[in-house]
């Protein structure tokens, strides 16, 4: 329910701020004292259209923040939490209007859009004015006030389910004819791609283990080159250059064929020894890693060969290397696709025609309930109108096939609540064959019967006794009050019966202060309500009678 409102340089209004109870609020005032004002700041926290006219003359901006109390479980939260915005116990909605006519909203705080606003809004408060009417005229939300006012919500849920299904299975279908159609076109191709990359036979990491070989081998065959380098410098092929074990054993010689040597030479000529030897160890160890150390030009090749053909098979799909497996089975994938296409249409065609089978009955079955429904709540409306002053009126709630086009979750039919205000009127739409007082009761005539099933917990109605009097408006206030026993109601009116019928009741005044005029609203105390009340029965002058008058209506309202 609206628990606050407040309103901040409005027009005629510079500080406002009103709380709310349960039931009905009534508003009451003089022609002219501003109550239009309120409900039109109502309408800017719900997103109404903003105007720079909206601000109070001399300010900058103009604010209105309304705060909610819905019941747990109630759509607003659903709808706050699917957006990102954080879902609290209270939905607070604040709009603030420039001088210069633009706006900004803000739900709990957040930044939103209008558009959300506004959504957020019409979840919370249906208003039924003279002038515009929210909810009930919306041949959008007929079908779902005949379903809460019928008990058909389980049907309308399965009827919202095989929809679902229906849908998911005619989307399998067409995404498995898309795939099939590529792949026909497609299937030459696909088939020599296949074909080629099963030959080369990608594997993962391929690319990186013969890269890492093929580095060794290239290694290796540097490591032989050297080897082959230093084992020619000892063993030089060229008699020209003896190598170091000629010239050590040519030393030796030498040393040993000179007579007269002292026994200095023979260290030398061991260490000459010693030298041959090592030399030709070295050798003998070089000989031996030369052996070992030995390239493989094939392996090398080979490899060289098969790094070619994957990188070139890789440039050729537009992939890496390592992406080559995935693309062999994604291709493989396709071509099983296309190879089993058929069978698999085939079958998700008969589960479609299966799940359209399963819609068709559970929508077949709603719209005969809905038939029902709409009979038992053309017979209750019925029995509201007279009271009214609508005694010529006649609802026909009507309940059409659409044609398979406009079939949806709701089901296959197009409900709409049509009216005739005359003996002879076809009947048509709410809002365009009725006057706004007519409209006005008609609206609380179906609240009256509809309320039980209304998602929405505030309701406004603004002068719904417009043009009545008496026991009309009697009849008007006596709905009002059956219809606030379930959901919130807030009333402007100019009927003291409707007047009566209030649990809070506010008026609405405006005074001229410091040369400028003000609207001001001020709840009512008992003796202050009673003497209100006087004054719509009497006009200017309140009677004693007038009076009288008053705390009969107020005392008769229980």
């Amino acid at each position: 329910m609206l628990a606050s409102l407040a309103i901040r340089d409005v027009v005629l209004i510079e500080k406002l701020d009103l709380t709310f109870g349960p039931g009905l609020s009534v508003l009451t005032g003089e022609t002219g004292a501003g109550k239009s004002i309120l409900l039109d700041s109502l309408g800017l926290a719900l997103g109404a259209r903003a105007e720079a006219g909206y601000v109070r003359a001399g300010q900058k901006q103009a604010a209105v923040i309304a705060a909610f109390a819905p019941p747990a479980g109630h759509p607003a939260f659903a709808e706050l939490t699917e957006q990102g915005l954080e879902a609290e116990d209270e939905v607070v909605l604040r709009r603030v209007v420039t001088a210069e006519g633009k706006s900004r909203a803000f739900i709990n705080d957040q930044p939103v859009g209008v558009a959300l606003l506004r959504r957020i809004g019409a979840l919370l408060v249906e208003v039924q004015g003279q002038n515009d009417q929210v909810g009930l005229a919306d041949p959008a939300s007929h079908a779902g006030l005949l379903d809460a006012f019928g008990g058909l919500g389980n049907r309308r849920l399965e009827v919202g389910k095989a929809w679902r299904a229906w849908r998911g299975a005619e989307s399998a279908l067409e995404e498995a004819r898309e795939a099939t159609a590529a792949a026909l076109r497609d299937e030459e191709w696909l088939r020599h791609a296949v074909t080629e990359l099963t030959e080369l036979s990608p594997e993962e990491g391929e690319e990186d283990a013969l890269g890492q070989e093929r580095q060794h081998l290239q290694q290796g065959e540097r490591r032989a080159e050297a080897i082959a380098s230093a084992l020619s410098e000892l063993q030089p092929r060229d008699r020209r250059n003896q190598g170091p074990g000629n010239a050590l054993r040519a030393a030796s010689r030498a040393l040993e064929r000179t007579p007269g040597l002292t026994d200095a030479a023979t260290p030398i000529l061991a260490a000459l020894g010693q030298a041959q030897d090592a030399l030709s160890e070295a050798e003998s160890l070089l000989e031996r890693l030369a052996g070992a150390e030995g390239p493989d030009p094939r392996r090398l090749e080979q490899l060289e060969d098969r790094l070619f053909g994957l990188r070139a098979a890789a440039r050729k799909h537009g992939v890496t290397v390592a992406e080559l497996p995935g693309l062999l089975a994604a291709l493989r994938d396709r071509l099983a696709a296309l190879d089993a296409g058929t069978g698999k249409v085939a079958a998700l065609e008969r589960a479609r025609d299966a799940a359209r089978a399963d819609y068709v009955t559970a929508a077949t079955a709603l719209s005969e309930a809905r038939r029902t429904a709409a009979r038992r709540l053309e017979k209750a409306l019925a029995g509201e109108l007279p009271p009214l002053k609508l005694d010529r009126a006649r609802v026909v709630v009507e309940v059409a096939s659409r044609d398979e086009p406009g079939w949806g979750a709701e089901g296959m039919d197009r409900v709409a609540m049509l009216v005739s205000t005359n003996p002879g009127q076809a009947p048509g739409a709410l809002d365009k064959v009725a006057s706004g007082g007519e409209l006005s009761r008609l609206m609380l005539a179906l609240k009256v019967v509809l309320a039980a099933g209304s998602p929405v917990p505030t309701l406004v109605f603004d002068e719904v006794d417009a043009g009545i009097g008496g026991a009309t408006a009697a009849a008007v206030g006596e709905r009002l009050a059956r219809v606030a026993e379930g959901l919130q109601v807030l009333v402007v009116t100019h009927s003291p019966q409707v007047a009566a019928r209030g649990a809070q009741h506010l008026r609405v005044a405006k005074a001229v202060t410091g040369g400028r005029a003000e609207t001001r609203v001020e709840p009512l105390s008992s003796a202050e309500r009673r003497e209100e009340i006087a004054r719509m029965l009497a006009g200017e002058t309140v009677t004693e009678a007038a009076r009288a008058a008053a705390a009969s209506l107020l005392e008769g309202r229980a």
